[in-house]
């Protein structure tokens, strides 16, 4: 698999977990997502966007990185440029960095909306800020995740859910219906081996890994 890290400008925290994801990824930075180059130690190989978030600072830091700079009357977001080089590149696995967070709910809203139709389409995805990780969930594929007993995870409905299974899961959940708009698959932990089967509907799936809290 061809697997692409996309920075993006929200919220990071350099996490051994997260540097273990980004390993043999190529690298995109989109906008102000530059910043976080330094301190994972990468170096993007396309940095794209309408620069309308870079400063000065970060063009000189950065100054040896490629650029493909677009108009802020654009139709796009940052984001979506660089997810679409990626895509252009043959990338067919996306981890999405600085993913939550940062000054624009809107935008942090797209990227998990963004995940979700990805992954429809068949394109991988991991959402992460390093102390948070978003995997899209859908149906007749079940999930399993590599999380440590006690992890913080919730079930976020994108729609109506039918025929939800949680197993290793300190609540378990066994073909259940869970309406859009619902709390119920909220604040659950990790109980062993977590996986996760749907019927129809669409999901993201967001934890909280305990390895960064016991950092």
């Amino acid at each position: 698999m061809t697997r692409f890290a996309i920075l993006l400008g929200g919220d990071l925290v350099a996490t051994p977990r997260l540097a273990g994801q980004l390993e043999h990824a190529r690298v995109i930075a989109a906008d102000s997502g530059i910043r976080h180059a330094s301190v994972l130690g990468i170096v993007p190989e396309l940095w794209t966007g309408d620069f309308d978030s870079v400063d000065d600072t970060l063009r000189q830091t950065h100054g040896d990185v490629p650029t493909e700079i677009f108009s802020a009357d654009k139709d796009k977001t940052d984001g979506e440029l660089a997810i679409d080089a990626a895509l252009a590149r043959g990338a067919d696995e996306l981890i999405l960095v600085g993913a939550f967070g940062g000054a624009r709910a809107d935008h942090a809203f797209l990227h998990l909306a963004a995940a979700l139709r990805l992954a429809e389409g068949g394109t991988q995805c991991l959402l992460t800020s390093g102390q948070q990780e978003g995997t899209p969930v859908l149906p007749d594929i079940t999930r399993r995740f590599d999380y440590e007993d006690g992890t913080l995870f919730s079930v976020l409905p994108f729609s109506d859910l039918e025929g939800l299974t949680l197993s290793g899961a300190k609540w378990p959940l066994s073909d259940r219906t869970v309406p859009f708009g619902s709390s119920l698959t909220l604040s659950n932990e990790v109980r062993g081996d977590l996986s996760v089967t749907l019927q129809s509907g669409r999901a993201l799936l967001i934890a909280h890994p305990v390895s960064y809290f016991r950092m």
